[in-house]
C-alpha cells in the first residue's frame, strides 16, 4: 500500500472564449433553428480556437433560456468522455442543482446538439432528465469524415421515445455538416481510440 497516494482530479470547465462569445445570446430563444445556429456557431468557434473537435451542444429550459453550453473537450483535456453533450448536461445539472433535470418529470429541458449523439452520449441522454433532443448533423455525417460514433442502437430514436424523450432531427443539418468538413479540410485530428486495432493491426505483446 502506498502512503499518501493522491489521484488527479478533473474540473469540467468551458474554455475561456465561450462566456464572451455567448454574451447577449443566452435567450430566451424560442425558435429551434435559432438555437441550433447558436450551437453550430459554438462548434465552429471550438474548431477555430483549436481546442477540440467540431462538436457543440447546449441545454435550454422550457422558456428558451440557455442553461448551459457544451463544447468538445476531448483533446484539450485528454479525456475521451468530454464530448459536447456530456459537458452541456453536466454543467446544466450543476446549474439547476439536481442530477435529474426534469425534477421527476415536472420540468422540461431540451438538449440541442450540432451532431446526433454517439453511443456514449446516447446513454447520457437517457439518464439526464432531458425531455427533448434536437439534432443537427446525423450520425452518418460524423462517420463520413472519420469519427467513430460507437455501437449505437439501430432504433435509438424509438428507444428514447419509449423513455419519454422526443427526438427532432436535421435542424440546420447542412450548416452543422459544413463544420465537420471544414474541420477535416483544415487538418483537424480524427481521434478514435483503438482504431488501428479495429482495422486489423495486432495487439502488441
Amino acid at each position: 500500500m502506498i502512503d499518501n497516494l493522491k489521484y488527479p482530479s478533473i474540473n469540467i470547465a468551458l474554455p475561456d472564449w465561450v462566456e464572451p462569445f455567448l454574451a447577449g445570446k443566452t435567450g430566451p430563444i424560442k425558435d429551434l433553428e435559432e438555437r441550433m445556429r447558436l450551437v453550430v456557431a459554438l462548434s465552429r468557434e471550438n474548431v477555430r480556437h483549436d481546442l477540440g473537435g467540431p462538436f457543440a451542444a447546449a441545454v435550454f429550459d422550457d422558456a428558451g433560456n440557455l442553461v448551459a453550453p457544451g463544447v468538445n473537450r476531448v483533446t484539450a483535456m485528454n479525456c475521451s468522455v468530454l464530448h459536447a453533450e456530456i459537458v452541456a448536461i453536466a454543467l446544466a445539472q450543476q446549474a439547476v442543482g439536481r442530477f435529474d433535470l426534469s425534477d421527476g418529470g415536472r420540468r422540461h429541458f431540451d438538449l440541442v446538439t450540432a451532431t446526433e449523439p454517439c453511443a456514449m452520449c446516447f446513454g447520457a441522454v437517457c439518464w439526464s432528465g432531458i425531455r427533448r433532443l434536437v439534432c443537427g448533423a446525423r450520425d452518418e455525417d460524423a462517420r463520413a469524415v472519420g469519427f467513430d460514433e460507437g455501437p449505437k442502437l439501430e432504433n435509438w430514436i424509438a428507444a428514447l421515445n419509449e423513455r419519454g424523450i422526443l427526438v427532432v432531427r436535421d435542424v440546420c443539418r447542412e450548416e452543422a455538416v459544413k463544420v465537420h468538413r471544414d474541420y477535416v479540410a483544415a487538418g483537424g485530428p480524427i481521434y478514435n481510440s483503438g482504431q488501428a486495432f479495429r482495422e486489423g493491426m495486432q495487439e502488441p505483446e
